[in-house]
């Protein structure tokens, strides 16, 4: 208890083992920490003028020796003021590690969102050594595991940007580096000594280290690398509670490095085999002018049921031979599909002038691998012969080629037969066109005339339709009546749904007459 000049009046026994100067006489200066005696001071001062009455009980914090108290005060009506002190360490410790925890939820929240918002592999390599230099460490360094001979290393200081570099140098130089690579728990970094740190570990213009942690990055099932923390000389070391932080942090980082490595990968190897089952890139051979069209049911995807092939001839003066079909179902079983009939009939090649025979194995190697999907097809015979082009046509199960003649009429080519993979047999008869300069044959498969749409949105798009439109395209060259079908078709479907969509010609060039575009159109060419 103090008087409303500041003099001690009384103190308890705890009170005096408490401040061991607080005795009754004394002034409160000196007796007791200077921020209860201020507060006391503050008192006399807000009661020398009108105030709220809660005002008159707010109480004040302050340090004991390692201990926080909570002095509150009663106010007697005399001006005396009696001091009860709480000792409140325990709750504000608690409350310190509830803010300090809800700060790192918050900042795990934002990296998992960071991270995991992408897919390249060097964007998060940055994101974690930023992160990291901002709130963890002073700097921070992201190195992946080592291509070849040298490091892979993403180093940021805090307030900077991240540096990529490539260093070649050995993990086991530096303690715990090597083992953290390799997804092992790291040397903890007071057994580092910093002095020891080489210099690539080290950003430019850093300064001197005074402590150091490595984690490892752990990924699915692999190890994605490791992260190395380093604060100043004069800074306080990591604590035992930091470097577990630093480890959860390492963890989501590791996971989202690690998926983009993984998909990255996938990525490759998707391309790689994706780049067989992709349309063909169709132009100019032995004379005969060939264009190709290709888009899959679903505009997200590149690939599908519907193919087609140009296969030169071996020998000059031979047929080349135009092949286009049309495998059960789409997306991506449907394009397996595709590729396994493309190298099937690829390999049976020397036989290309019985296309009888060469349906006749295919069908049976299809049979043999038990599977549920057939196909049709139709098989082209090409050869010039001065200034026109022979053809010989053979359509399996698959709808007959149209012949577009130099006055616009559009004949069916008369070819039918069964179709591959289903039946024990296939039959089918072949037809013998000519094409005289300017003319075209179109192939094209039952995604174009089953496509629905229109003004109502279900009516079919339909042979005589295609018919009409293939007769308005007489003496174009082979792309632009490509352009034109699938122009068409897809002005039909508008954003609705439709099957795969193939289209092929073979154009007999004009005399004198280059074709458009270079000779080349969209596909591939195969040799």
């Amino acid at each position: 208890m103090a008087d409303d000049q500041g003099i001690l009046l009384s103190a308890n026994a705890v009170a005096g083992l408490l401040f061991p100067d607080a005795r009754a006489g004394a002034p409160m200066a000196g007796s007791v920490p200077a921020w209860l005696s201020a507060a006391h001071t503050l008192r006399r001062a807000r009661d020398a003028a009108p105030a709220p009455e809660a005002d008159r009980g707010a109480l004040v914090q302050g340090p004991v020796g390692d201990r926080s108290y909570e002095a509150h005060p009663t106010v007697h009506d005399d001006g005396t003021v009696v001091w009860w002190l709480v000792d409140d360490t325990d709750h504000r410790l608690a409350r310190e590690a509830l803010r300090m925890e809800r700060e790192r939820t918050a900042f795990l929240a934002q990296a998992s969102n960071l991270l995991l918002s992408s897919l390249n592999l060097e964007r998060c390599m940055d994101v974690t050594a930023q992160m990291a230099a901002e709130h963890l460490a002073d700097a921070a360094l992201v190195i992946a595991p080592s291509r070849g001979r040298e490091l892979p290393i993403v180093s940021c200081v805090r307030g900077g940007t991240p540096v990529l570099s490539r260093v070649a140098a050995r993990p086991h130089a530096v303690p715990g580096l090597a083992e953290a690579l390799q997804g092992f728990p790291p040397v903890p970094s007071r057994w580092i000594d910093p002095a020891t740190a080489p210099a690539w570990l080290v950003p430019d213009g850093f300064g001197t280290v005074g402590s150091i942690v490595i984690t490892p990055l752990p990924g699915h099932g692999v190890p994605a690398g490791a992260l190395v923390l380093l604060r100043r000389a004069g800074s306080a070391g990591f604590t035992e509670g930091e470097e577990v932080f630093a480890r959860l942090f390492a963890a989501r980082a590791g996971a989202a490095m690690s998926a983009a490595r993984l998909y990255a990968e996938q990525a490759s190897l998707s391309e790689t085999l994706m780049r067989d089952l992709l349309p063909p890139l169709l132009h100019q051979v032995s004379g005969v002018e060939y264009a190709g069209g290709y888009r899959p049911s679903l505009d997200h995807e590149r690939i599908g049921g519907d193919f087609y092939d140009v296969h030169p001839a071996a020998v000059e003066g031979d047929a080349s031979l135009v092949v286009l079909g049309d495998v059960c179902g789409k997306g991506l079983e449907a394009a397996v599909m595709t590729g396994k009939i493309r190298n099937t009939l690829h390999a049976l090649l020397p036989m290309a002038d019985d296309h009888q025979r060469m349906l006749s194995l295919l069908n049976t190697a299809l049979l043999s691998t038990h599977n549920a999907r057939f196909a049709t097809l139709v098989l082209a015979s090409a050869v010039r012969e001065e200034n026109t082009v022979r053809l010989r046509l053979t359509s399996a199960g698959h709808p007959a080629p149209l012949i577009l003649r130099a006055d616009g009429r559009v004949e069916e080519a008369p070819t039918h037969g069964t179709l591959v993979g289903a039946l024990p047999e296939v039959t089918a008869e072949t037809a013998e066109v000519t094409l005289a300069p300017g003319e075209t044959c179109v192939l094209y498969t039952d995604g174009i005339t089953e496509a629905r749409g229109g003004p109502l949105g279900g009516a079919l798009f339909g042979e005589a339709r295609l018919k009409q439109a293939l007769a308005e395209c007489a003496g174009m060259p082979a792309a632009a009546v490509v352009e034109q079908v699938q122009m068409l078709a897809s002005e039909w479907v508008g954003a609705g749904s439709h099957d795969d969509m193939a289209v092929v010609v073979i154009s007999a060039p004009r005399t004198n007459h280059l074709s458009a575009v270079g000779g080349h159109t969209r596909g591939r060419f195969t040799a």
